[in-house]
């Protein structure tokens, strides 16, 4: 039976199910992975990754052997027609991208429509995602959001994009490389407001993770002056989030008559873009006090 280890101690991987995995995993830190993900790497006949390099490090780290396969954006034309080729065979095949879940920047949707069309069963391991671990660090709402991955790299086109992206009333999740991120923070500031609030979160859950919240402007000015370097995701507030009252406990006063606690600073944080916990901490404050006045 194949195995992996935790702390030097070899841990059973039963057979895995014909069909593709979808494993995701750790986006920095190697001991995010899940127990899962690793019964899965090891068991798997085959294992489809963007870079077998990087792969073999989890591999190793977890004394897994397997299979691998590089499969990504420059040759899912060759590799793809191989990987269904097992998987028609009744082979069980684990696809992994470098870092976080699997079809997030990737060709893997191509290979998941394409085993659905074949009839083959596809699972889901789900884990680490660095887009998700960014929405939960920056404290902008949460709900709803938009990922939209990376931006064009060519100025004349990045802006365009975010001209298409400025109304949405959503918060944007959106990656960006090292070395565009200031020009980028600056298309942010022009095209959709210098006041518009984001968080820039670099190397999340690595040794020198780093996130910073401001405007676009602010942050536009402070990377500029950075040797920046890691894995980015940015996180752009809302467009009415800008205009969100220095105040909210007027209008949570005035929710809390016909609401819950719970419901009102739901609704405060829909109206005001103002992160839903913090209102939900001031609404139970502001429900204290009405109390005690009664």
């Amino acid at each position: 039976m194949a195995q992996y280890f935790l702390n030097q101690t070899a841990m059973p991987a039963p057979p895995l199910a014909p069909g593709l995995h979808l494993v995701s995993t750790p986006i920095g830190n190697l001991g995010d992975v899940t127990l899962r993900a690793l019964a899965a790497l090891a068991a798997a006949d085959l294992v489809a990754c963007e870079d077998t390099r990087v792969t073999a490090k989890l591999l190793a780290r977890y004394g897994i052997r397997a299979s691998l396969l590089a499969y990504h954006e420059h040759n899912a034309a060759v590799a793809g027609p191989r990987l269904l080729a097992e998987l028609a065979a009744g082979k069980s095949v684990a696809l992994v991208s470098d870092a976080g879940t699997p079809l997030v920047s990737d060709p893997g949707d191509r290979l998941v429509a394409a085993a659905r069309e074949r009839g083959i069963a596809v699972f889901a391991l789900p884990g680490p995602s660095a887009p998700l671990a960014a929405l939960a660090v920056s404290g902008l709402p949460a709900q709803p959001f938009l990922f939209d991955g990376f931006l064009p790299a060519r100025a004349s086109q990045r802006r365009r994009r975010l001209q298409e992206l400025a109304d949405i009333p959503a918060t944007l999740l959106l990656f960006e490389s090292p070395n565009r991120l200031v020009a980028c923070l600056g298309d942010i500031a022009a095209t959709l407001g210098g006041e518009r609030r984001l968080c820039v979160c670099r190397e999340l859950t690595k040794l020198h993770e780093e996130v910073r919240c401001g405007t676009a402007a602010g942050q536009a000015g402070y990377w500029a002056g950075t040797d920046i370097r890691g894995e980015i995701v940015l996180v752009i507030a809302p467009p009415d989030a800008a205009k969100a009252p220095a105040d909210p406990s007027p209008r949570l006063r005035q929710l809390l008559r016909e609401n819950s606690v719970s419901r009102a600073a739901a609704l405060a944080a829909a109206e005001t873009g103002l992160p839903r916990r913090d209102l939900y901490r001031l609404a139970l404050r502001l429900s204290g006090e009405a109390a005690d006045e009664g």
